[in-house]
């Protein structure tokens, strides 16, 4: 899957004239900086776990995957949303595995322990047998849970800044493709790690690929009938990267392009401009967002080893969306799974080679800010300093 975003000029001013260094290789190869990571990175970043839509109902409950740990998000009786450790805290027993529509408590099913939705232990059976319990000191593990442009993010740092304060510029640019009230499109969900395609690279070879469009003209050539390269845009913020390319007026030689060139048409609640225009997020460090006049796609780069990335996610709409808007998301989503095929074999080639004995990488292009952008939030993660006093997250 790759990356694009406003009608604004090829440099934004907010994008540095001279790029930031990239990574070094061992960043990409090193396993005990793939461990760091998980502590340093994830374990404090907003994870993207699903969208508003998984979770319909009041009790609706969801495992996902968050800095190596499994959370349960659940929709608590009040329409509000709710996280929790996927871990009963009698014995660590996993208390969801599969989504469930609705429910009036959280119940072990090894022996019977029952949470309140926000997480506060109810009761278990035979109490009196129990030695010591203390039911209000036994409630599930919380972490923080917020939704963003009615996607839902998890994030295990109690201290974490509110994902809508360090994106509101985002949030200004792109709302009114998103919200709560977008539905899904077929069966890939965001939360779903077991059914998601892997690709043979670092999770940031992943996103670096995402990052930059300066590889479309040699590796995309269907994204380069489409889009028009040179008006191709970058803005970066702090805590995200946003990108943009105008659709080219000149009628592709491929059908499937030539006929989406045609028909394009915006989703209800986007505007005529909109139509000719396609634009992509990262929010830091692993959300990437499609926003297409027709659908948006929602996906996340989840590191299963060093070199091996799990990239689930989902694609959605709006209700009331005319024929012809659906049959050009049709040709959309084709015309992205070939460029997804492209980017598969790209980041496996990027990760082979980083992994040759003394190579280290050369100078960024300015089409490759967003890259040093991400390689110098990466640095400034794993090199900070904890507070010795400071405990882990989590159990």
């Amino acid at each position: 899957m790759h990356s694009r975003a406003p009608e604004t000029p090829p440099v934004d001013q907010r994008v540095p004239d001279v790029p930031g260094p990239a990574l070094s290789a061992r960043y990409y190869t090193d396993p005990d900086t793939a461990a760091e990571e998980v502590r340093k990175v994830f374990a404090k970043a907003w994870q993207l776990v699903c969208h508003e839509s998984d979770l319909p109902n009041p009790g609706a409950r969801l495992a996902a995957t968050v800095a190596g740990r499994e959370v349960l998000v659940v929709r608590t009786e009040d329409g509000a949303l709710a996280a929790h450790l996927n871990v009963c805290r009698h014995r660590g027993t996993r208390l969801v595995t599969a989504p469930e529509p609705a429910g009036k408590a959280i119940r072990c099913p090894y022996h019977g322990w029952t949470y309140r939705l926000d997480g506060s232990l109810v009761g278990a059976p035979e109490a009196r047998q129990i030695p010591c319990l203390d039911k209000p000191a036994l409630g599930l593990f919380p972490a923080r849970v917020e939704s963003f442009l009615g996607f839902v993010f998890v994030n295990l740092d109690p201290d974490a800044v509110p994902l809508a304060e360090q994106c509101a510029g985002l949030a200004e640019a792109v709302g009114h493709y998103a919200g709560a009230d977008l539905v899904p499109v077929g069966r890939d969900r965001i939360h779903d790690l077991a059914g998601a395609e892997v690709q043979e690279a670092n999770w940031k070879v992943t996103v670096d690929n995402y990052l930059e469009g300066y590889h479309v003209p040699v590796a995309h050539p269907g994204l380069m009938r489409l889009l028009d390269y040179q008006g191709y845009s970058c803005e970066i913020a702090e805590s995200y990267a946003l990108f943009a390319s105008p659709l080219r007026d000149k009628p592709s030689s491929n059908w499937a392009e030539r006929l989406y060139q045609r028909i394009a048409a915006p989703m209800p609640g986007l505007a005529e401009a909109d139509r000719r225009v396609w634009r992509y997020a990262v929010i830091y460090p692993n959300t990437l967002i499609d926003f297409y006049p027709d659908h948006v796609l929602a996906w996340t780069a989840i590191p299963t080893a060093v070199d091996r990335v799990a990239v689930p996610g989902g694609f959605y709409t709006r209700r009331g969306t005319s024929l012809r808007t659906r049959i050009a998301r049709r040709l959309n989503i084709h015309i992205g799974w070939i460029t997804n095929d492209e980017d598969v074999e790209l980041v496996a080639r990027v990760q082979k080679g980083l992994s040759t004995p003394g190579f280290e990488p050369g100078p960024l292009s300015r089409r490759e800010s967003a890259v040093g952008w991400f390689a110098g939030r990466i640095r400034a993660d794993l090199d900070a300093v904890a507070d010795p006093g400071e405990p882990d997250a989590g159990p």
